[in-house]
């Protein structure tokens, strides 16, 4: 038989031997989040100026185009709620890259 039919029978085995009490699975707990919090745009701008980005920054930050962070900034569109897991972790300092002044490319070439 195949690969996987051998392992799909190992886990059944194993799954019958836990229900009669001959093994012990091993088991993981996960915490999972709260869901987050909602932004303003007020809270936005305050994220965005609390680590000096341009709006194109923060976009480039998030992975978001310019025109998102613009009318999450003036109230027209909300973050959608992996976005507002994003800017919750940016807004906590768990994420923040660097900023480096000049030219990258004859920092990186050195």
């Amino acid at each position: 038989m195949g690969r996987l039919f051998e392992e799909l029978k190992q886990g059944l085995q194993e799954i019958l031997a836990h229900k009669e009490g001959k093994i012990t699975l091993k088991s993981e707990f996960i915490e999972i989040p709260e869901p987050p919090k909602e932004y303003t745009p007020k809270k936005i701008k305050n994220i965005r100026a609390k680590w000096n980005y341009s709006q194109g920054i923060f976009a480039k930050v998030l992975n978001v185009s310019l025109k998102t962070v613009q009318a999450w900034e003036s109230g027209d569109r909300n973050p959608n709620h992996a976005a507002l897991r994003l800017l919750e972790i940016v807004d906590m300092g768990k994420y923040h890259p660097l900023m480096l002044r000049g030219s990258t490319r004859s920092r990186l070439a050195k």
